[in-house]
């Protein structure tokens, strides 16, 4: 019977590894703040203006639901806006301790050592 990696041994590490990981992944981007600002592309507040290709592909697919230009209109219209929306994050970290940030960081990548271990090969020792 194989563990992780197709290899025998190496199941704890690869959990423990895994929980490390998820500990210091959330802590991590716990400290993290997200605000959004205002959407200017060409001048101020163009947001609405980068609705109409999507509404109008919308309108396209109600009255035919095969249309493949509808479809691309509003496939398009919304990678546009959701790009739009990313692109105008801002993205902060908030104040932390240096022993708190060093744990958080020592949590992942600690376990991101331990899962690259658990898929290496173990020795068993087996009495024959």
């Amino acid at each position: 019977m194989s563990d992780v990696g197709g290899t025998p041994g190496g199941l704890g590490e690869f959990l423990i590894g895994f929980v490390m990981i998820c500990v210091g992944a959330y802590l991590l981007t716990n400290q993290v703040m997200v605000a959004g600002s205002y959407w200017n592309f060409y001048g101020t507040n163009t947001f609405g203006i980068t609705l109409l290709p999507m509404l109008f592909g919308i309108g396209m697919l109600f009255w035919n639901g095969r249309s493949v230009i509808g479809w691309l209109l509003t496939g398009g219209g919304a990678l546009f806006v959701l790009a739009g929306v990313i692109a105008n994050l801002h993205i902060y970290f908030r104040p932390a301790s240096l022993f708190d940030t060093i744990v958080m960081l020592i949590l992942v990548v600690g376990g991101l050592g331990l899962i690259a271990r658990a898929m290496l090969p173990h020795r068993t020792n087996h009495i024959d």
